[in-house]
């Protein structure tokens, strides 16, 4: 009898653990399900849904907020987007930032931070990603999400064997998740598809001279720091890389390969006819050779495993004991940003576009990301 007693409580006590971890895990689950808060500057004119340029992505996990910052001049339009892989923070955070600190007198910014909205909902699977990091402000921690390159599964499932995307190419399946690889989108296509056929319809409404998509990739990864551009875009993109170069900005110029389709600096070249660019910046957090996931591994980006490979010769980017912080894959956006605005202008001086309070790259690297946020409310 005794013997059945003291199974019984070791049943009781297991079953409650399980149920409490259940429970927890549960909640932190859906806790991913929840925005972050951003607090835009004063020089905010609107802010849109991107259901507002496409009614099919209303209530659904793909539609996500559009910051418009409209100058009393008219002027150049830029769109950049951040987000359309939610596990490159940089340039998440570059594109909050900038809702947060910009003001436009001349010509119009369109922000979108949260690109792939259903992504910031959940983590990779197998990877053991955080769910948030912090960074500290002038009046305490903000939070952000560490998401998944992908769409959510739970909103766009089953994933097919092979995924042949709008542009035509073969890709593996989990692909028709992965945002950058479904413009120009379909109309009446998954989720994905959708969201970047929203995307579409923003650059072609707006009448976007310039659209920027902010990533980040691994440093073993050959396409690295650097500007990838549509052939439309080669202009204003090697005079922004020379300036670069001359702030002693080590970056890679890449050219669109024609045949790689889906992405967005092709297809927002070939379809919307802007001048296409994407930014990639190091990120050690998502790369194959790092050593335990953590919330400090995005943030301060240093890594044993990453250093020994450097020693190796095995990246495409130096990497030492400091290793490669936020605060300065963040900086590179800003600059790149800022290059890329002014040889657009260089490009054409009688189309207008004015800016204030755009983070300089010297103050973040220096002061950190936190004096550019607004404290958390």
């Amino acid at each position: 009898m005794l013997k059945i007693k003291r199974h019984l409580i070791f049943g009781s006590v297991f079953l409650l653990g399980a149920m409490a971890l259940g429970y927890f895990s549960g909640k932190s689950f859906m806790s991913m399900h929840i925005d972050d808060h951003i607090f835009p500057s004063s020089g905010l004119t609107e802010n849109k849904m991107l259901s507002e340029y496409f009614p099919k992505l209303k209530k659904t996990p793909g539609d996500t907020p559009v910051f418009i910052f409209q100058g009393e001049q008219p002027g150049r339009n830029i769109l950049i987007l951040g987000g359309a892989h939610p596990n490159e923070p940089a340039g998440t955070i570059a594109a909050i930032l900038l809702v947060e600190n910009i003001h436009v007198q001349a010509g119009k910014v369109i922000i979108i931070p949260w690109a792939n909205h259903s992504g910031f909902t959940h983590n990779d699977p197998q990877e053991g990603s955080p769910q948030r990091f912090s960074i500290r402000t002038q009046d305490g921690q903000r939070w952000f999400k560490y998401g998944s390159r992908l769409t959510n599964p739970i909103h766009q499932w089953p994933d097919p064997t092979v995924y042949i995307n709008p542009s035509g190419q073969k890709l593996a399946g989990t692909e028709c998740r992965n945002l950058n690889r479904s413009y120009p989108g379909r109309r009446n296509g998954n989720l994905t598809e959708k969201i970047a056929f929203g995307i579409m319809e923003v650059l072609i409404s707006e009448n976007i001279d310039l659209a920027l998509d902010l990533h980040e990739a691994a440093p073993e990864y050959p396409v690295i720091n650097a500007i990838v551009f549509h052939e439309s875009s080669a202009e204003i993109a090697s005079i922004a890389f020379m300036e670069l170069q001359l702030s002693n900005l080590e970056f890679r110029l890449e050219a669109s390969p024609p045949n790689l389709r889906g992405l967005s600096h092709r297809e927002w070249g070939d379809f919307a006819k802007v001048k296409a660019v994407l930014l990639e910046t190091a990120n050690v957090s998502h790369g194959r050779l790092k050593g335990k996931p953590s919330a400090s591994l995005i943030t301060e980006g240093r890594d044993k495993n990453y250093v020994k490979a450097d020693k190796l010769g095995r990246l495409f980017v130096p990497f030492k004991e400091e290793g490669i912080p936020l605060k300065l894959r963040v900086a590179r956006h800003l600059a790149s940003i800022e290059a890329l605005i002014s040889a657009l202008q260089e490009e054409d001086p009688t189309k207008i576009f004015a800016i204030h309070g755009l983070p300089s790259m010297e103050r973040v690297k220096i002061e950190g990301i936190g004096q550019f946020l607004a404290p958390p409310k």
